[in-house]
């Protein structure tokens, strides 16, 4: 199965995905580090580095489908075009694709999560507020084919161990 995250960053869609990775026993790409990553190898930030990272991750994400094992793909997916990319991956290897949307639903607590990221030593770089307003203005509704994909939306306020079961059990279904 490939399970492809969406949100925006700061909203828990990392936390989920890890936890539902160990609980399922899938591999978890990420596209914040292929990014980072990309940029530390010297890429200017000028050129379509995201673009690239959702590339690599789609590389990655389908050898570990052809190894036969579950994916998590943990990106923000605001996009259609970003979206449509998990669509055809899975449609190309034959395999159920599943959305996890998460939210965070208070501002301030997103927030306060945003800036706690700033200030911790990360292996990469975290958003900065004004990225965060960026995506929220770029994150698009779903259409096309990914809107017609099993989809459940979660919000980062309730506790994370229910947050989890509600995913679990919609992965079951």
């Amino acid at each position: 199965m490939l399970i492809a995250m969406a949100g925006l960053p700061g909203a828990g869609k990392s936390t989920i995905a890890e936890v539902l990775g160990g609980r399922l026993a899938a591999s978890v790409v990420s596209v914040d580090p292929i990014e980072a990553s990309i940029l530390r190898a010297g890429i200017d930030s000028d050129q379509p580095t995201g673009l690239a990272a959702y590339l690599v991750a789609e590389t990655i994400a389908g050898f570990v489908l052809d190894a036969g094992q579950h994916v998590i793909v943990d990106a923000v997916n605001a996009v259609d075009p970003a979206r449509e990319q998990w669509v055809s991956l899975a449609q190309t290897r034959g395999e159920t694709l599943k959305f996890i949307e998460v939210v965070c639903s208070d501002p301030e607590l997103h927030r306060v999560r945003l800036s706690k990221r700033a200030s911790e030593a990360t292996r990469f770089a975290s958003p900065s507020s004004y990225a965060v307003e960026q995506s929220l203005d770029e994150y698009h509704p779903w259409s096309g084919s990914s809107a017609a994909i099993a989809r459940i939306t979660l919000d980062s306020v309730n506790p994370l161990g229910a947050n989890v079961e509600a995913a679990l059990a919609f992965l079951d279904s």
